[in-house]
């Protein structure tokens, strides 16, 4: 009996056994509907992506040689770069310089012992304005001389050697003045004034001293005189008075004997 018992036991034992490796077989999936998802990038976008970092990569390298070229044909340095550099006392200039905008500065000067040159395609035009943007002063160089469009304060104005200097105001008056005078020489040469209506030579305080070894006054006009002077004998007149009417206008004379000008002095009316 306890032989039996026994082997009911173990048959009891192993239908349950059975019955639960049944049920938990019926609770999974079955393999032939379970999909699988692969983790990670394959195939053309792997090979993409490799492309594009390494097109980055190449990128970056050509970017810092440019960089570093850049550096050095600039000569970038702690002070500036090529022939600028900033000091305490301003921006410092060495060499040639080439501006493609306009340049506003304070003021501009060049190293001792050394000239300053600007230069330019066309022209070269330097403006002064004051406090309200208003121009003051203008300065002009071109191919014919320089133009100034105000007045200039200067202690000397000479033209390059064997070249001529001129002075000109096209549409206005030239009025040369100075305190202690002004002096005009021409060493090598010609000196010549000339205008279109008059010229004035006027001393306030002064006088007017003209030397030389030969002074003509062209195109002066001649009296007309009275039949009965002296002078009306002769057929032909060589030999003329200055002589010269209240509002300082001169005009000749026919010379002789003693003075002419009064018996010419009619000219002076019409003055």
């Amino acid at each position: 009996m306890d032989r039996s018992t026994n082997l009911d036991i173990e048959e009891l034992k192993m239908t349950r056994e059975q019955y639960i490796l049944a049920t938990q077989q019926n609770n999974l999936p079955k393999a032939e509907n379970a999909q699988l998802y692969p983790v990670g990038i394959y195939g053309w976008r792997k090979r993409c992506l490799y492309f594009f970092v390494l097109l980055l990569l190449v990128t970056m390298i050509v970017n810092l040689a440019m960089t570093i070229w850049i550096l050095k044909v600039m000569n970038f340095t702690v002070d500036g770069m090529g022939n600028l550099r900033v000091t305490k006392k301003g921006i410092r200039l060495e060499g040639i310089s080439e501006f493609l905008l306009p340049l506003y500065v304070k003021e501009i000067h060049s190293r001792k012992d050394s000239p300053l040159v600007l230069q330019s395609d066309r022209n070269v035009t330097v403006n002064a304005r004051n406090h309200m943007g208003q121009l003051t002063g203008q300065l002009t160089v071109g191919t014919e001389g320089a133009v100034f469009g105000h007045s200039v304060e200067t202690p000397h104005i000479r033209a390059e050697p064997s070249q001529d200097l001129r002075l000109e105001s096209p549409t206005r008056s030239l009025i040369m003045e100075a305190p202690r005078g002004v002096q005009v020489s021409a060493a090598a040469g010609d000196f010549k004034a000339t205008c279109r209506k008059e010229l004035h030579l006027q001393s306030t305080e002064g006088e007017i001293f003209l030397n030389a070894d030969t002074i003509r006054l062209g195109n002066l006009p001649t009296g007309s005189f009275s039949p009965s002077s002296p002078s009306s004998s002769h057929s032909r007149q060589t030999v003329y008075e200055l002589c010269v009417c209240p509002n300082g206008k001169l005009y000749l004379s026919p010379a002789g004997v003693g003075s002419t000008c009064q018996s010419s002095s009619n000219i002076c009316l019409w003055s």
